[in-house]
């Protein structure tokens, strides 16, 4: 993000916080496109959480309609978690899985369906029609220039 450092925090949050978000909408679905293994979608995780982080830093700018976006965000994060905690079970426990091929099975089929579940809340709920446009549309409304201290 290339900073203004003529422009206020807001006029630069207006301008640049829109377009991190179509770059995050638009890199998930090409990722998500090449129907990636449950072991690769933490990338995505990592992703969404900077994506957050950046948006929290923006609170004092926007009205309360970014906690909302924000809690959704976590939503995505949790549903990314669920899948990362079958595969670094897996990871963690190899050894002992050899002996136990019902409980690798197992572990290989949660992660499986977990990265299932996180595709269908990603297209059905985090990137249903209209949604890029209410986060951008949200994020570039003017904003309340935070009090400089």
């Amino acid at each position: 993000m290339k900073w203004n450092p003529r422009a206020g925090v807001a006029a630069n949050a207006r301008r640049l916080l829109p377009r991190l978000v179509t770059t995050f909408f638009s890199r998930v679905r090409a990722f998500l496109a090449k129907d990636p293994s449950p072991q690769k979608l933490h990338a995505l995780r990592l992703a969404s959480k900077r994506l957050r982080y950046t948006l929290e830093l923006f609170r004092p700018c926007y009205p309360a309609g970014l906690e909302e976006r924000l809690e959704a965000l976590k939503k995505l994060q949790d549903w990314l978690g669920e899948v990362n905690d079958a595969v670094a079970a897996r990871s963690l426990l190899r050894e002992p899985l050899k002996r136990h091929p019902k409980l690798r099975k197992f572990l290989k089929d949660r992660a499986a369906d977990q990265a299932a579940k996180f595709v269908r809340h990603w297209k059905e709920t985090f990137d249903a029609p209209g949604q890029e446009a209410w986060w951008t549309g949200f994020l570039t409304r003017p904003v309340n220039q935070p009090a400089s201290r």
